[in-house]
């Protein structure tokens, strides 16, 4: 939360990318208190910013400036809070518990939620029956949340989000579906990635780029066989990806039941298996 210099008034950032230079692309909110030239302070730091830029879609770019002899991230950490969904009410004392066991790299806006139902004794006991588990990296962006607002969803313009598919990853993917055996996505930014060096690539190999990859019924999916997933919000993106891969009725019957039996959706809800 920056404290506008010019008056006192309180803003949120939440940062969405680093774009070098101590630049990062932000949503501001309100937006009208932060307008280019405009500049904060934070409480309990010397780190200041300015916007200096407002982008066609409403975000902000704003640099940072502070002591180099710091870093960055740290003091970040000490003014910082967990960027959490809106209806969770509750502050999380743990902000560990919106990170995934086996995260690694900083860059997202947001958990890959489906990754919050395992924990380190679920994954050994995956192991133990002979799975291979396998890692990559997809930075979360807001625009996989965003809702779809146009009639035909060839006009919904996804934003980008940056992956990583590792050799040892794109391997394991290969040795699987040669083997004849299953490639299972835990969450659909896993499955964002594969599908998103398999289109990309004409196979699973070592990757690192951006996607703006948008998965809807009638998309033919050539790496990933099963998904592990979240229930998520009506009129999403995530709501076509997965009626992509297990077809509209099914997914249709799963949401009905879920609701008649009051499951819990979004990111500490339930998840399901589709293939």
């Amino acid at each position: 939360y920056g404290i506008k210099n010019e008056t006192g008034a309180h803003v949120e950032f939440l940062l969405l990318k680093n774009c070098g230079d101590d630049v990062w692309e932000a949503l501001a909110g309100p937006g009208k208190r932060a307008k280019v030239g405009t500049s904060f302070t934070f409480e309990g730091s010397s780190m200041t910013c300015e916007v200096i830029e407002v982008k066609d879609d409403g975000n902000r770019l704003i640099r940072f400036h502070y002591d180099k002899g710091t870093n960055f991230f740290t003091e970040l950490d000490k003014i910082g809070q967990m960027p959490l969904p809106p209806y969770i009410k509750e502050k999380l004392k743990d902000k560990e518990r919106y990170q995934t066991v086996y995260s690694k790299e900083e860059g997202s806006a947001a958990a890959p939620t489906a990754g919050l139902h395992f924990t380190p004794e679920l994954l050994d006991a995956i192991r133990s029956k002979g799975v291979k588990v396998v890692f990559v990296t997809l930075h979360v962006g807001l625009g996989t949340f965003r809702p779809v607002s146009v009639d035909n969803i060839l006009d919904h313009k996804m934003h980008s989000e940056h992956y990583h598919m590792p050799k040892e990853t794109a391997d394991a993917i290969n040795e699987t579906k040669k083997n004849g055996g299953r490639v299972i996505a835990v969450g659909t930014t896993s499955c964002r990635t594969i599908e998103s060096v398999a289109k990309k690539c004409g196979k699973i190999c070592e990757d690192d780029d951006w996607t703006d990859i948008f998965i809807y019924p009638g998309f033919e999916f050539k790496g990933l066989d099963a998904l592990i997933t979240n229930f998520h919000l009506p009129e999403s993106t995530l709501i076509m990806l997965v009626s992509a891969l297990a077809g509209r009725e099914h997914i249709l019957n799963a949401y009905n039941t879920a609701v008649k039996e009051r499951y819990r959706f979004f990111s500490f809800g339930d998840a399901m298996f589709i293939k």
